[in-house]
């Protein structure tokens, strides 16, 4: 579904994705991990086309990513992507949220869309806030709102840039609830994460970043309770809170 090989990007004199190279298959949930500033955000904004890269190439379900090209259009589409920090129009309501990207870019009618918006609002466990602006959300319903959003383009896989970063500590169990139920169901998802516990019980496999390369790679259960790096293993020591 999705392949990088040797991906390159810099910001100025800061190379900050030094030959990234990998892929995620259709189906499969593949978390990065690593240190803030490795280089995971900007794989996604690559990968979706909100950043260009300088070398090598990414290619989504075949079609090669240039967000230069009008092809850039179908593959946003295709690849959904949820932020940190939400980013709802905080005029429209939950509902009309969702259902933006349907009408006014897939030119979807509007019934069709507000149906299948309300169900998403209630699949993600929001039916009753269907006319509640972002204001009157707390953080934990707002992604899931964001979540929603994503859903409504019908989306072929989802990038997930910390999701849960921003949320207070009670209200992350139901954003990756919603998660682990879409992962269940087969999404293709791509997941920068800080969740260690997620990462062991959800993801097929595990990316470890750190200084723009991959630094250690494999099954997530094997990655996180027996990584071989002594960069991963530094890493995990400590964000692994003591059992």
């Amino acid at each position: 579904m999705i392949e990088l090989s040797s991906v390159t990007k810099s910001f100025g004199a800061h190379q900050v994705l030094k030959g990234i190279t990998g892929s995620v298959q259709r189906g499969e949930v593949v978390c990065l991990i690593g240190p803030s500033g490795s280089g995971k955000s900007t794989i996604l904004r690559c990968i979706n086309g909100l950043e260009s890269y300088d070398g090598g190439s990414i290619t989504v379900d075949g079609a090669k990513v240039d967000r230069a090209d009008r092809s850039i259009v179908g593959i946003r589409t295709a690849m959904a992507m949820v932020f940190q920090r939400f980013n709802l129009f905080p005029h429209r309501t939950a509902l009309e949220n969702v259902v933006e990207g349907p009408i006014h870019v897939k030119k979807e009618p509007a019934g069709q869309a507000l149906t299948r918006g309300r169900d998403l609002l209630a699949r993600v466990g929001l039916a009753d806030k269907f006319g509640a602006y972002p204001a009157q959300l707390s953080g934990g319903q707002m992604q899931r709102v964001a979540i929603a959003r994503a859903l409504a383009m019908q989306p072929k896989a989802i990038l997930f840039d910390e999701p849960t970063s921003a949320l207070d500590p009670e209200l992350v169990g139901e954003v990756l609830g919603v998660m682990k139920s879409l992962a269940e169901e087969g999404m293709t998802m791509l997941v920068v994460t800080h969740e260690m516990g997620f990462a062991r019980e959800v993801a097929d496999r595990v990316l470890f970043l750190d200084g723009g390369v991959i630094v250690e790679e494999g099954a997530a259960r094997e990655v996180l309770s027996a990584p071989r790096n002594p960069r991963t293993q530094d890493f995990l020591r400590r964000v692994l809170k003591p059992i």
